[in-house]
């Protein structure tokens, strides 16, 4: 299967879930079908109420994937197999119009970062040349030059939907 894809990155309590809630909410609204692929570094339990794949699902994503070293949902036990690569993940989705992919941080796929300055965190920019777009209502910390990247406010929903879809790069899964 080939599919467009789009990640974030930011750090834990950047507020990457709740953007990506929203934008699930908006592209979908718009007709999009839209699946999420979202990276646990631990054991996860999946769909309780307040989970992120269950606010992702409830917001109108097609499907949840949540990948981790020990199992991965759409429910599969990994028993001591490795955990899935994000091109693994991609192709056990089924077709749609666009795979958002949350963690993966070094994937090789176009991401935005979701930053706040309160989270005392550096930016991941820097150091990611797949980070295309930065996502803040901060200022940037002063020994950061400003990013030759594109810029919006949290609430820019709209602006960060069509930035996605422009930019979400073809794969093969």
């Amino acid at each position: 299967m080939t599919a467009r894809v789009f990640g974030f990155a930011g750090w834990s309590g950047s507020g990457k879930t709740t953007l990506i809630e929203q934008l699930i909410a908006r592209l979908t609204a718009g007709g999009a079908r839209v699946s999420l692929i979202k990276h646990a570094h631990h054991a996860f339990d999946v769909d309780q109420p307040g989970k992120d794949s269950h606010r992702h699902r409830v917001a109108g994503a097609s499907e949840v994937l949540i990948s981790s070293a020990n199992r991965f949902a759409v429910m599969h036990e990994l028993r001591g197999e490795p955990e899935l690569s994000w091109q693994q993940a991609v192709s056990k989705l089924w077709p749609c119009d666009l795979v958002l992919i949350e963690g993966y941080k070094r994937a090789a796929i176009p991401k935005l970062e979701i930053w706040r300055a309160e989270i005392a965190k550096p930016l991941l920019f820097p150091t990611d040349a797949h980070i295309i777009g930065l996502a803040t209502d901060d200022p940037l910390p002063s020994a950061v030059a400003e990013p030759n990247l594109a810029r919006y406010g949290l609430a820019d929903i709209d602006a960060i939907a069509a930035f996605a879809l422009k930019h979400a790069a073809t794969v093969a899964g």
